[in-house]
């Protein structure tokens, strides 16, 4: 069996779509479609069922599928065995991290890792979507109720979100003393596009929801905080976001007594089960969790 056949096999399940992996391979379509159907010819059966937008596995397509996973990861490990030899740890690592906390934390972690491992090519990509990971995307950092259940999700701790103005704020126009209140107030919030914006809040077990119109809303946590400092209105952030301006006592917070989430609360770090994991990945997956253990912005949530 053509060895190189099967590695293809591998990327078009892998994508999804022969476009995709055409793309991947810097083949053309019409060449990948051709290799596969001679790959089909040799074994005798049909590998992956075409449409248009998808190609997925027949039951003998994933037999063939799961064997070329572990013939292309002993691939890559020999690669990768034979270019650190003699050098330092080397590799590329993809990272998907949440706007806010990737800003505003996880940039000083990744400044670091790069000092301790300068062989490695990190590609941080700093963005709050629901999709996890791609190709290019080795690791996933998300907040979330719940992990997809088709990533293996590593918790990396709590998430929390705090009502906040500035004392002048404050002085000048109040601040609300229930969830309700909240619908009448300037809000200065994060949102997802095509997503409702609806508030959980929880206090003494009792679980309300509200949905909320902000005056001001940006997956940009640099840019919410200039908002709030700018005395623009009330701020429903994760208390990072603020936190020496919360310490120094220049903004206050509001409604201590409930436990609010927006996306989710708890911080995971995903990648995906059938990926294979180089040295420089398990390296970056043991650091991050390392750092998130000892982050103080991470402790664990009391609903």
């Amino acid at each position: 069996m053509d060895l190189n056949a099967l590695t293809l096999l591998v990327e078009i399940i892998d994508c999804g779509n022969l476009s995709q992996a055409a793309r991947k391979l810097k083949m053309t379509r019409a060449n990948v479609s051709y290799h596969l159907s001679q790959l089909e010819k040799s074994v005798g059966a049909q590998l992956v069922k075409r449409s248009t937008r998808r190609a997925e596995p027949t039951e003998i397509g994933m037999r063939l599928y799961e064997h070329g996973r572990i013939i292309k990861d002993e691939a890559q490990s020999a690669s990768d065995t034979i270019a650190s030899l003699g050098q330092g740890m080397q590799g590329r690592v993809g990272i998907s991290v949440p706007s806010g906390y990737g800003q505003i934390v996880m940039s000083d972690w990744f400044i670091e890792f790069k000092r301790l491992y300068p062989g490695i090519q990190l590609d941080v990509l700093f963005v709050n979507r629901t999709e996890h990971l791609r190709d290019d995307i080795d690791i996933a950092i998300r907040v979330a109720h719940e992990p997809p259940q088709t990533v293996v999700a590593r918790h990396m701790g709590d998430v929390h979100y705090v009502l906040c103005a500035t004392r002048r704020y404050a002085e000048r126009h109040g601040l609300p003393e229930s969830i309700e209140a909240l619908t009448r107030c300037p809000v200065i919030t994060t949102a997802l596009v095509g997503q409702h914006l609806r508030l959980s809040a929880w206090r003494n077990g009792v679980h309300q929801e509200l949905m909320l119109q902000p005056s001001l809303s940006s997956e940009n946590f640099p840019f919410l905080r200039q908002a709030v400092l700018a005395d623009l209105g009330l701020g429903l952030v994760p208390d990072y976001v603020v936190k020496d301006k919360l310490d120094n006592g220049e903004v206050i917070t509001a409604l201590n007594d409930y436990h609010l989430s927006l996306f989710g609360v708890h911080l995971y770090l995903l990648y995906l089960p059938n990926r294979h994991q180089t040295r420089a990945m398990r390296t970056c997956v043991d650091f991050l969790l390392a750092k998130a253990a000892q982050s103080e912005h991470l402790r664990p949530n009391i609903a």
